[in-house]
């Protein structure tokens, strides 16, 4: 292995490493739960943090290595193993987590969590892992066919089912929105309430325990959901050349500015929102397109 190509395999390992991270840091709320419950909230809003940061060490490396050179096929095959640890099981592990910790706080004990409701979790986050190692799988082998025979599953500039990056991101966004809703103190920082806090301000009145635990419930069995679209020929837009395709460098600063600053008063609904967003328009866009298929077949003229 050449030195230079040990750069973008450091960056991959980046992301591998942060999904280690954070399911260690988890467990490590968990094991807080008993003398401080607030010390698990804000274990698990480190734990998702450090998925999107391994987001960012995944859209280095493959850039490194164009840049330098150092693509290879060792470099592939870490990259997938990388993104199945970050992007598959780690935020299946950070949901049941959070589905533990929500038997508990309902005054369950330990043995109740071995009941049925958790069986069914359980299943629900590991449909969730194992439909994306098998996109995983599925991409590595399409892409050693040749890239003719990558093209030809997916559109130039789209991706051929929902990119596993994009579906942790809205896992974690979620799980995140969630924290942050039982436990608005996660929004103060060094005593001074965030720019979302304070727009939160007028929800302290509002109960949100009656709802907050059924989301959750409900999140954890969108999980196989996701998992199909990951496995899906849902065609997906590649984000990064549809911001930077057919628009100037002033433009993309523009844009740039414009979602820093979003960024910036509002992270979490701001993830959330844009990886919502992402998950829902190539499902749309799918669904368009076959309504209009079916409509002109049945408008095409049958044969006698």
């Amino acid at each position: 292995m050449r030195t230079i190509h040990l750069l973008p395999n450091l960056i991959t390992l980046g992301n591998a490493f942060c999904g280690v991270l954070a399911i260690a840091t988890a467990i490590d709320g968990l094991a807080a739960l008993g003398s401080s419950p607030e010390l698990f909230y804000v274990k698990m809003e480190r734990a998702c943090a450090l998925v999107f940061l391994g987001m960012i060490f995944d859209a280095l490396d493959g850039f490194v290595a164009r840049l330098t050179g150092g693509s290879s096929h060792f470099g592939a095959q870490l990259d997938s193993f990388a993104d199945a640890l970050t992007f598959g099981l780690t935020p299946a592990i950070l949901a049941k987590c959070l589905a533990v910790r929500d038997l508990l706080g309902a005054g369950a004990d330990w043995s109740a969590a071995s009941g049925g409701a958790s069986r069914i979790h359980f299943l629900a986050v590991a449909a969730y892992s194992l439909l994306a190692m098998l996109r995983l799988v599925r991409f590595n082998l399409e892409h050693d066919e040749g890239p003719r025979a990558a093209e030809s599953r997916a559109e130039p500039g789209w991706f051929s089912g929902l990119p596993s990056p994009a579906a942790a991101g809205l896992v974690c966004s979620s799980l995140w929105l969630y924290l942050i809703l039982r436990y608005p103190a996660l929004e103060v920082s060094a005593g001074t309430p965030t720019p979302l806090r304070r727009v939160m301000g007028w929800m302290d009145r509002v109960a949100w325990d009656p709802w907050l635990t059924p989301a959750l419930s409900v999140l954890l069995l969108l999980l196989p959901l996701l998992g199909l679209l990951m496995v899906s020929r849902v065609p997906y837009r590649h984000f990064g050349q549809w911001l930077t395709r057919g628009r100037t460098p002033f433009t993309g600063l523009i844009y740039g500015v414009f979602g820093l600053s979003l960024f910036y008063l509002a992270p979490v609904p701001f993830l959330f929102l844009g990886f919502l967003g992402f998950v829902l328009s190539g499902l749309t866009l799918h669904l368009w397109r076959a309504g209009l298929e079916a409509l002109a077949a049945r408008r095409r003229p049958r044969s006698p």
